[in-house]
């Protein structure tokens, strides 16, 4: 297919533009004092034989005791449920991604630590991990439990998201209305309500004093557990990178309510766990900051805000139409690029590393193949990629880049062969379906990243390695 874009093709390219890179950045990057933070360097403490080596900020980066820590990481926020005894469990093929991914040098995945019931609720993940306030599904612990054995087990590093904005997971929304703020969710598409409907109907639980304390009381529980398969304490284990305070929170007409309970929420994690990261889980500005109740720099200033985080989603924010790939790539590239820079730039500007924690392109539309089927191309997806990517190597080369990492959206892996009698492509996920990596209120389909996409996975592993040595 002949493309409109002059993108990189694998690593031989990546550094002969790094030079171009630096100098277009150079005029708004800030250098950070490698002194602000202090590491601490080697613990030789060990934990089932292996060493501590928990991940730490140091200015604008990441490192542990081996150095920097930059990556390429991966979505998979099913993994606690899959790795469950229970329904939806799959142990063998959760092995079998991980082997994948890990045999692709991703290292860092991004998994749910937080699903919110009851289980009869439309849209969401089932079986919830929290089924009522403080009633926990003991298959589905387990299954985070073993998940994280598993990822111990290879070398990868877990970001722990504790809720959700969205209604996907149950979330913000499911907590407002166990402290009896509402007695319904008003569902966002595909339910009846509007996306700005529910969105101030999920800003109210960051100043709702009970909603704050049930969420509250699941961020002690999960933190402070100790994990079933290996008698390790989550604040010990240091195959948790990071505590995320939510998917994709934001303000709307409550500003001052979310920077407090930012503030107040980052604080109760770092005083019970001062081994982990912690990171809000924002989009960045999205379109419309002001109207989203997002103020970027004052809700990361906290000290203990660890790292800033952005997503990019050309699709849903109509930079791009999957339908017209050749006329609307070129700009929805500039867009993200620009969205990147700028935010890389602020972030480095208060002092904190940064990563493109979510971004993803619809699989090749502009043919008669069906857009949801493991089996049509991902050529303007790997483009994507490949552009992001390849800013994300170049930025980590850059000394004054707070740039440290970037968790694509979203695997798959082995889902692939349930297509058509364990999932519909286009459809809604159900109950009994398996999972892909598109959650339940979203076309099943439409990014996931499965283990056939062998060129896809080719540009994350080149790109790994050039990010782990930038």
């Amino acid at each position: 297919m002949a493309t409109s874009t002059t993108t990189t093709t694998g690593l031989s390219r990546c550094a002969a533009i790094v030079a171009v890179a630096i100098i277009s950045l150079a005029g708004g990057a800030v250098a950070e004092n490698a002194t602000a933070a202090a590491f601490t360097g080697i613990n030789h403490d060990h934990d089932h034989g292996h060493s501590r080596d928990f991940v730490r900020r140091v200015g604008t980066s990441l490192e542990t005791s081996k150095g920097p820590y930059r990556f390429v990481g991966m979505n998979y926020w099913y993994g606690p449920n899959l790795g469950s005894r229970g329904p939806g469990g799959d142990r063998d093929r959760l092995r079998s991604e991980l082997d994948e991914l890990s045999s692709r040098g991703v290292k860092n995945l991004r998994v749910m630590a937080g699903s919110e019931g009851p289980n009869d609720q439309p849209y969401r993940i089932v079986p919830a991990m929290q089924t009522a306030p403080g009633v926990y599904d003991p298959e589905v612990l387990e299954g985070l439990d073993f998940l994280l054995d598993e990822m111990r087990s290879r070398g990868m590093k877990a970001v722990m998201c504790l809720t959700n904005e969205w209604a996907w997971s149950g979330g913000l929304a499911q907590y407002l209305v166990w402290a009896g703020y509402a007695k319904k969710i008003p569902y966002h598409p595909p339910g009846r309500n509007t996306w700005n409907e529910f969105m101030h109907f999920t800003s109210h639980a960051f100043g709702h004093e009970r909603t704050v304390q049930l969420y509250h009381d699941h961020v002690r529980f999960i933190v402070g557990r100790t994990n079933s398969v290996n008698g390790v304490r989550y604040t010990e284990d240091p195959t948790i990178m990071s505590w995320e305070l939510a998917n994709e929170p934001r303000g709307m007409n409550f500003f001052d309510d979310f920077l407090r309970w930012v503030k107040d929420t980052s604080a109760l994690i770092k005083a019970m766990d001062p081994n982990h990261l912690v990171t809000i889980g924002l989009e960045g500005d999205t379109i419309d900051p002001k109207y989203n109740g997002i103020n970027f720099e004052r809700l990361n200033e906290p000290e203990t805000i660890d790292y800033t985080t952005i997503h990019i989603w050309a699709e849903n924010w109509n930079w791009y139409d999957p339908y017209k790939p050749v006329a609307t790539y070129p700009k929805a590239k500039q867009k993200a690029l620009d969205y990147f820079q700028d935010h890389a730039r602020r972030s480095g500007k208060i002092g904190k590393p940064m990563v493109l924690e979510e971004f993803g392109l619809a699989r090749d539309s502009n043919t008669n193949a069906d857009r949801y089927l493991p089996s049509t191309g991902v050529t303007w997806r790997d483009h994507f990629f490949d552009n992001m990517l390849a800013w994300c190597c170049l930025l980590g080369r850059d000394p004054n880049s707070a740039v440290v990492g970037a968790n694509l959206w979203a695997y798959g892996g082995d889902s692939w062969e349930g297509v058509n009698s364990m999932w519909t492509p286009g459809g809604l996920w159900k109950p009994g379906d398996i999972f892909t990596g598109d959650p339940p209120h979203e076309a099943q389909g439409w990014y996931s990243i499965y283990s056939t996409d062998n060129t896809t996975l080719d540009l994350i592993e080149q790109y790994g390695e050039c990010v782990a040595a930038a």
